[in-house]
């Protein structure tokens, strides 16, 4: 699947998953995000962290008629304001995606999966 840009020159066919691994990569550069949350955790209940190749697994992108939202699951560290975080999440998000392929994006929806207690807090 693919998300189809048009331009004056002609159109361009991205990869979602091109997508998906910008919005990772935007989001672990956040400070006070630990990584990245499967999106099965709501089911499964599971606690699972993904490591760095796989950041583009926390990220869903949906297409709609109104424009393109995507949906983000993440860890943060303990002891930082979550509202903060997902604040800049979003916004880094939209600010990349913008940036390195001229896509808009109407949403980042964060959900927070977890937090963390990292080793140089304890």
């Amino acid at each position: 699947m693919t998300i189809e840009m048009n331009s004056q020159l002609g159109s361009i066919d991205v990869s979602r998953e091109v997508v998906s691994t910008i919005a990772g990569g935007a989001a672990v550069d956040c400070y006070g995000i630990i990584g990245m949350a499967s999106q099965k955790q709501i089911k499964d209940g599971l606690s699972e962290m993904l490591g760095k190749d796989n950041f583009s697994r926390g990220v869903l992108i949906r297409e709609l008629e109104d424009g393109i939202h995507i949906d983000m699951y993440i860890i943060v560290s303990y002891g930082i304001k979550i509202s903060e975080v997902a604040y800049n999440v979003q916004s880094k998000v939209k600010y990349q995606l913008q940036q390195m392929l001229g896509l808009t994006v109407d949403s980042v929806n964060v959900y927070v999966q977890g937090v963390r207690v990292t080793s140089n807090q304890a």
